[in-house]
């Protein structure tokens, strides 16, 4: 099962040839400042893990700065970079100092003019293998290697000016020229001519490859490596590149590709660009990553069917994150969330509305799993967090589907067209697109963003009611009370009556806690339901367990092992039927090589509720592991060759089961 990668890596001590010292408390807090556009030149020798570049930044003077003021500015950059040379437009150096996360403070010549443009020009060089200390500790988001480099935007291998890693919220033009050796392609964001030959510094052949990103947006990332040739289905601006090793599935993603490209084009309306390439990365750095025109899949997900929904996520950042981004980390709900539930929107137009209410059932325990701060204070937390994670893109994308359930279908498909029309190329605010929702429903949203957007929780719902015949055979009333505990709450919910002849539907407006309703139907009720659909986020015992689980999975991720099975026991206390759960239990312990008790829990995975369906697979899977490990090889066949009968194969079930009837399952050599 995936897990994200979590190193302890050391700090790398940083020299600098401009006299740059060490902070002092006594120094001034740095004036803040963005940038308005970079002219990048980079050589890349993925032999020795080495970046060598030369970048000009132009920057405007921030508007709080006082006139002729001489305060120092300060820039992001990744800590193994080693600044070798700073200079403003008259070729005057300049001095800075450095932090220890890499970030450069540096004061400029002469003081500056209020609304100043400035360039300065920034040399440097230095390794990058992706094993030192980035930028965000324990997060990897560069590394120059064989067979595949990425420098991320987010790694700040180029001094970032006026955010912190990672938010995504300063848009600005970028010129890149990048160097690589002979054989390795390179994909960044903008126009791209052919490869034209150069000599690297080492001596040795290479290319040029330049980019130009002329509209203000989030260019910055780069990949290079050594792909095959690229396969195109439908669209051919739509190519898929990947590396020789996974080219046999490259028709299938390319189909996947102009499938879900198609959809968003036909749901949002045109990207800001119409070419778009999907590019291989490796497995250890960002879940997602995407900039204009760039859509990365990690190579275990290429052949994966999981990797449809992560790559239709990853597609629909170019209209929810390039084409539109978020004000400020506030505002991350926006783009986050509906690049998430735009994966969702993905879901039901190939397999129906059930398969929908499924996907929500998932995000709705992510919404919840951390929903402590609103997410109008989301800036406070690190962007890389799970907590931001789950509350911007979960927690944001059930806020898109009940704004959907709240608006209908037409008024929230015209909301999401005029919010990337009138926010092109621009940044947009959590009021800016609210009054975009209210115009188009032509309904006030106050007390819906009060809620969701400025507020935390869930309600806990329960439904008290009584039936009563009507006479001179009319059928039957139900009279009820709907009770829940946010006094603030104001919301429509579904209300369905399954009765003798039929199922009928109710919409009532449920405010506050306390609200009554009637429901008249011709045959006797037989069941009553509140929200059947899932089309409003609330709290249950249910959905309690998957939190419990999440928070687990994430604990694990973590190295949190402790902490992660007493989050499985508080959910195997609400249900200890919960397959899922035992699952998650067996295989903490299975990595702990605690062998029977792993087996005590996979065999209750089997014995309890099978949900999700993936669970017996490997469940038996997980036995037949631990069997081979044991010696008891006959015991271990018999476990795959009954996950191989389940015929389902999630995740790959089915293929690895066949791969150990032919060889015994061993640990790792790393283990």
């Amino acid at each position: 099962m995936l897990r994200m990668e979590r190193k302890m890596l050391a700090a790398i001590g940083l020299a600098c040839a401009l006299m740059i010292a060490p902070l002092s408390a006594q120094s001034p807090e740095p004036a803040a400042l963005t940038s308005s556009g970079y002219v990048i030149d980079a050589e890349l020798d993925t032999a020795a893990h080495h970046l060598t570049a030369k970048v000009v930044v132009s920057f405007t003077v921030p508007e709080t700065a006082e006139p002729n003021s001489a305060q120092a500015v300060s820039f992001g950059f990744h800590p193994a970079l080693k600044v070798t040379r700073i200079s403003d437009e008259a070729g005057n150096l300049l001095t800075g100092e450095r932090s220890a996360d890499g970030g450069i403070r540096v004061a400029p010549a002469t003081p500056f003019a209020k609304g100043q443009l400035s360039r300065w020009t920034f040399e440097y060089e230095g390794n990058i293998t992706g094993n030192e200390e980035g930028p965000v500790h324990g997060v990897k988001l560069a590394a120059i290697q064989e067979p595949i480099s990425y420098l991320l935007y987010q790694a700040r291998w180029f001094p970032v000016a006026g955010e912190l890693a990672g938010s995504l919220t300063n848009r600005f033009t970028a010129e890149m020229h990048i160097r690589v050796p002979q054989g390795v392609k390179v994909f960044a964001n903008g126009s791209q001519g052919g490869a034209k030959p150069v000599t690297l510094a080492s001596g040795k052949p290479g290319d040029e490859y330049d980019f130009n990103w002329t509209k203000p947006g989030l260019p910055g990332t780069v990949i290079a490596g050594r792909y095959a040739e690229p396969v195109s289905a439908g669209p051919s601006n739509v190519k898929v590149y990947l590396t020789a090793s996974h080219q046999q599935f490259a028709n299938d993603l390319a189909q996947t590709a102009a499938s879900e490209y198609g959809f968003f084009a036909d749901t949002f309306g045109a990207p800001e660009s119409n070419r778009l390439n999907v590019v291989e990365v490796p497995d250890d750095n960002l879940p997602a990553v995407w900039a204009p025109e760039l859509a990365a899949i990690p190579s275990s997900r290429v052949g994966d069917k999981s990797g449809i929904r992560l790559l239709a996520n990853i597609m629909a950042r170019q209209w929810w994150g390039v084409e539109i981004s978020p004000r400020t980390l506030d505002d991350a709900w926006i783009t986050n969330g509906m690049a998430r539930y735009a994966e969702l929107m993905y879901v039901e137009n190939q397999s129906g509305k059930n398969a929908l209410k499924t996907a929500v059932q998932d995000v709705a325990a992510g919404a919840l799993a951390y929903d402590t701060i609103p997410l109008s204070s989301a800036g406070r937390i690190s962007p890389f967090s799970p907590e931001f994670q789950s509350m911007t893109m979960e927690k944001g994308a059930m806020i898109f589907h009940m704004l959907r359930w709240e608006m209908g279908d037409k008024a929230f498909l015209d909301t999401l067209k005029d919010a990337l029309s009138q926010y092109a190329g621009k940044a947009i605010r959590t009021s800016e697109f609210e009054k975009i929702a209210e115009a188009d429903s032509r309904q006030p949203l106050t007390a819906f963003f009060a809620q969701w957007v400025d507020g935390t929780g869930a309600p806990r719902f329960t439904n008290k009611y009584a039936v009563y015949r009507l006479g001179n055979n009319k059928g039957f009333r139900t009279i009820g009370e709907i009770e829940q505990d946010l006094d603030l709450f104001r919301m429509p919910i579904e209300m369905s009556i399954e009765t003798e002849g039929k199922t009928e539907t109710q919409r009532i407006e449920v405010v506050g806690t306390d609200t009554q309703y009637q429901f008249d139907t011709f045959g006797r009720p037989r069941r009553v339901s509140l929200d059947p659909e899932n089309w409003v986020l609330k709290s249950t015992p249910e959905l309690q367990v998957r939190i419990n689980i999440l928070r687990g999975q994430r604990l694990v991720a973590q190295g949190d092992l402790p902490g992660s099975l007493a989050e499985y026991q508080k959910a195997l206390e609400v249900n200890p039927q919960s397959s899922l759960v035992n699952f998650r239990i067996g295989e903490l312990l299975f990595t702990q090589r605690n062998y029977q008790a792993a087996v005590n829990y996979y065999r209750d995975a089997l014995r309890g509720d099978g949900e999700p369906r993936w669970t017996e697979a490997w469940s038996h899977i997980a036995l037949g592991k631990i069997f081979d490990l044991t010696s008891q090889r006959d015991r271990a066949v018999n476990e795959y060759r009954l996950a191989a009968q389940t015929n389902d194969n999630s995740q790959g079930a089915v293929n690895e089961a066949r791969l150990y009837l032919q060889k015994p399952y061993e640990l790792p050599a790393s283990k």
